[in-house]
């Protein structure tokens, strides 16, 4: 049975890109999470005025790809600190957040985080948060695949 995974950590575009190159992810769709506004606009979440991040839903096949794997996927697809320079650090909509469906998912995620922060790979402090999962919103259809229908390469260096 597949399962689902949603996480936040920037811009939801390169993210989204990231994942769907991903071998076990079965599908992606973009949108907005962790708010207080029912069904926000991007306009809306730009402003920061729902409490809602960028973030990205994962479809994913556990026999292919573990939870696990997520999650330290997630961790090589952004900067997880507020580091100088980090597009996190520009607006509350791209902070790093795990969004976790059960008490499994929550443990795990904890978990990749206690590892990473004890590995010293970065400089400054990760500030990625664990979260129960809430109402996910699409974001527009034009967000939905932007680097497939801009012909965008993941190797592009794009902040948003």
């Amino acid at each position: 049975m597949n399962q689902t995974a949603i996480v936040a950590g920037g811009c939801f575009w390169g993210m989204e890109a990231n994942f769907q190159n991903l071998y076990g992810v079965l599908k992606t769709e973009v949108g907005y999470t962790g708010g207080h506004v029912e069904d926000p606009t991007y306009r809306q979440v730009c402003q920061e005025t729902t409490g809602h991040v960028e973030a990205v839903r994962l479809e994913f096949d556990p026999g292919k790809v573990s939870y696990q794997e997520i999650v330290e996927a997630f961790f090589q697809y952004h900067d997880p600190t507020l580091c100088k320079d980090n597009c996190l650090s520009q607006s509350n909509q791209y902070d790093s957040v795990i969004f976790t469906m059960d008490d499994e998912q929550n443990k795990i995620a904890r978990d990749v985080i206690k590892k990473l922060k004890r590995s010293g790979e970065y400089d400054c402090r990760v500030i990625t948060s664990v979260r129960p999962a809430s109402e996910f919103y699409l974001a527009e259809t034009y967000h939905q695949n932007y680097y497939v229908k801009h012909n965008i390469s993941i190797d592009t260096d794009i902040c948003c």
